[in-house]
């Protein structure tokens, strides 16, 4: 018991007379701040809407250019063939031109060794040989796994009107890790993106070194992306087997194009390098290479670009050293190093600008000084 009222009396009788509760000096309700609308300036609109260009910019470019390029693939002028010499086969080859119209261009070779040797020279994407027994498609899926296809989807109706079984032979197949056939295609991807990325950081750091250097740190910077490119494709995916040394060197030229001209135009062009950049060695770049139609199945436009852009000569010449040895690539190096020459260009122009910009400022800097110390 004396325990029990003990207890109860150190409760405090009168909870309501807390004397927190009952200080005299309540603690002060702050009213809410009154809810204003925002009131930037209209210099900062401004420079938002001029920020938010750039994307805009790129959602546009890369629709056209992506869409464009293959929403709808149609064929123009496939070169095709049809084997046989009789006056049969050149009548049979007439109707098939007459009946393609700009679609297919059609002729005639003698025998299938022929037909063979011409889409092994990349000289036709097809050639149809029917006989009494069956009929008989013979395409090169390395050259374009995308015209092998287009082309079996002209030739089999052609067989089978005419009640023969079809078949199709492959005389140069794609390799064995490539099943599709567009995996140069993507390496050019990479070494795109790896060229134009590095050209970023290096023109921050133009200023601080001379032109020999920077020109150096260009070269240098093709040579490990080519590396990264050419060891992920090669020894890793084995996507390349053969030629890797040239196909590294013909990355090095192109890669180191597409960073001189990055370095080149961002003095220039500041926050728009990258957009710019992204318009030619992605949009325009991809489209006309040739890595996922030829040219033969794009609107005009791409396939104008295909005969000059260093995306497309690059394609070419590594998809010859990968299935086609043998055969030139004297063009397709000429045009690339040619690419070489804006960029260069470039950079010894703006370096001559940068330098006189600095050299104004410096000397303005010594007319203010020499006026202050007048003044003093």
């Amino acid at each position: 018991m004396t325990n029990h009222s003990t207890y109860l009396a150190t409760i405090d009788p009168d909870p309501i007379h807390d004397p927190i509760v009952d200080s005299p000096e309540p603690a002060q309700i702050l009213p809410l701040p009154e809810s204003r609308p925002e009131r930037l300036p209209a210099a900062a609109w401004r420079k938002l809407g001029l920020t938010m260009l750039i994307p805009f910019f790129l959602v546009a470019v890369m629709g056209l250019a992506y869409l464009g390029a293959f929403h709808e693939p149609q064929p123009h002028n496939v070169q095709v063939a049809v084997v046989g010499d009789t006056a049969a086969t050149k009548v049979f080859a007439q109707t098939l031109k007459d009946t393609a119209g700009e679609a297919l261009d059609v002729r005639t070779v003698p025998d299938e060794a022929s037909a063979r040797a011409l889409i092994a020279q990349r000289e036709l994407a097809a050639a149809y040989a029917s006989g009494e027994a069956s009929a008989t498609l013979f395409l090169s899926s390395a050259a374009s796994e995308t015209t092998a296809g287009i082309t079996q989807k002209i030739f089999l109706p052609v067989a089978f009107e005419q009640h023969l079984p079809f078949q199709v032979v492959d005389v140069v197949p794609v390799g064995h890790h490539d099943s599709t056939g567009q995996g140069l295609f993507f390496m050019l991807v990479a070494l795109s993106i790896g060229g134009y990325a590095s050209s970023v950081p290096l023109s921050g750091f133009m200023g601080k070194v001379r032109l020999r250097t920077r020109f150096g740190l260009a070269v240098l910077a093709g040579a490990v992306v080519s590396t990264i490119g050419v060891v992920i494709a090669g020894p890793i995916y084995n996507v390349l087997q053969d030629n890797l040394w040239g196909i590294w060197l013909l990355s090095w030229v192109y890669v180191s194009a597409i960073v001189m001209i990055g370095m080149g135009l961002h003095p220039l062009l500041r926050h728009w390098t990258t957009p710019t950049l992204t318009l030619l060695f992605v949009a325009l770049n991809f489209t006309s290479s040739g890595g996922i139609f030829s040219p033969d199945m794009q609107p005009g436009l791409f396939g104008g670009l295909h005969a000059f852009w260093n995306g497309a000569a690059w394609h070419h010449a590594a998809q010859t050293l990968a299935y086609f040895p043998g055969q030139a690539i004297g063009s397709d190096v000429l045009k690339l190093a040619l690419w070489l020459v804006p960029g260069a260009l470039l950079m010894v122009l703006t370096h001559a600008w940068s330098a006189r910009k600095t050299r104004l400022a410096n000397e303005n800097a010594r007319i203010r000084d020499v006026e202050e110390a007048i003044a003093a």
